[in-house]
């Protein structure tokens, strides 16, 4: 899903279109603009994943696994992407971290598609909203990076949160933790690649590691019946061509936020990531009214209050960062 993001930071793949802007405000417009497209897209994945009901979790994600694979190879022959794709497949400390960052991937989504299909729409929220905190306590823990104050004091409202909602609802939001550290370990995963590897290339190595798990689960899921069994094809000409969307809805949101990546800067990126959970989490509640007990609702606030110290000082490290007009 909305789970896919942090893979078009590095791509120089964009979507057809006109030819860029040259001037910096209309960059940053146009920039801005793909970017809502992207996050506008991912948040409203919840209603895309229910129309592919019957079909269960696990023959959803291994459906987008396959043709989220055939509609990059088409886009690596429409953009003459094979050479480079081919150079990078010969590349064994690519192809390693790639599968890695499959794999992870692939956690994430399923995580995501079984909570929506179970009616926790709003728990998938708060993984993407602890998604940007998770980050950074990675960055700690495996980069060895020095936080900021307000840094910390944002991991630590986190933390509190999760608590209160676990006090308040009788269980760990595990959902929730598995989505966040599952993008952020991929997240991670991406940043050690720098930028060798472009989004379409990348997307294409990764589900290509993971393309044989998916069609071994088919087959299972077909033979046991476990699932609900296989029921692409089977329901209505809607769910077929739906499941077989499934690898467009996937990639579009990749290519639009790999061509914002290259108009913004990364603390506007980083402001427009919150649109995807806040639309999840309108979708859990308005449409499909989820249950929110005061707890989650504290927990919620307490998230967001996180949120904002963290932004607030991601907005000040950047401009303390930004040389002065003579520097420049």
């Amino acid at each position: 899903m909305t789970d896919d993001r942090a893979r078009a930071s590095s791509a120089p793949v964009e979507p057809a279109g006109p030819a860029r802007p040259s001037g910096p405000a209309e960059r940053a417009g146009s920039g801005l603009a793909y970017a809502v497209s992207a996050y506008g897209l991912w948040g409203v994945l919840p209603i895309f994943f229910l129309l592919m009901s019957p079909s269960g979790p696990f023959e959803i994600v291994s459906w987008r696994i396959l043709f989220s694979l055939a509609f990059c190879l088409v886009l690596l022959a429409v953009t003459r992407g094979f050479p480079a794709f081919l150079a990078l497949l010969r590349q064994g400390r690519v192809v390693a971290p790639m599968a890695l960052a499959g794999v992870l991937i692939v956690v994430n989504w399923t995580t995501f598609i079984v909570a929506t299909l179970a009616g926790h729409v709003v728990e998938a929220a708060l993984g993407y909203f602890i998604n940007p905190i998770v980050t950074v306590l990675l960055a700690v823990v495996v980069l060895r990076e020095r936080l900021r104050p307000a840094q910390w004091a944002a991991i630590g409202l986190s933390a509190v949160a999760v608590v209160v909602i676990a006090l308040g609802t009788g269980g760990v939001p595990w959902a929730s933790l598995i989505m966040a550290f599952s993008f952020g370990a991929y997240g991670l995963v991406k940043k050690q690649m720098g930028g060798r590897v472009d989004a379409v290339s990348g997307l294409t190595l990764e589900t290509l590691a993971v393309a044989p798990v998916a069609a071994v689960a088919l087959v299972v899921i077909a033979a046991t019946g476990v699932d609900g069994g296989v029921v692409f094809g089977s329901v209505s000409l809607l769910h077929t061509l739906t499941v077989i969307s499934s690898g467009v809805v996937t990639a579009v949101p990749l290519l639009l936020f790999a061509a914002a990546a290259r108009r913004l800067p990364l603390a506007t990126i980083g402001l427009t990531q919150y649109l995807a959970p806040v639309l999840q989490f309108v979708v859990g509640v308005v449409l499909l009214h989820e249950q929110m007990p005061t707890s989650r609702w504290v927990g919620f606030a307490i998230v967001w209050v996180a949120l904002v110290v963290l932004t607030v000082d991601m907005v000040s490290a950047s401009r303390r960062a930004r040389p002065r007009p003579a520097e420049a």
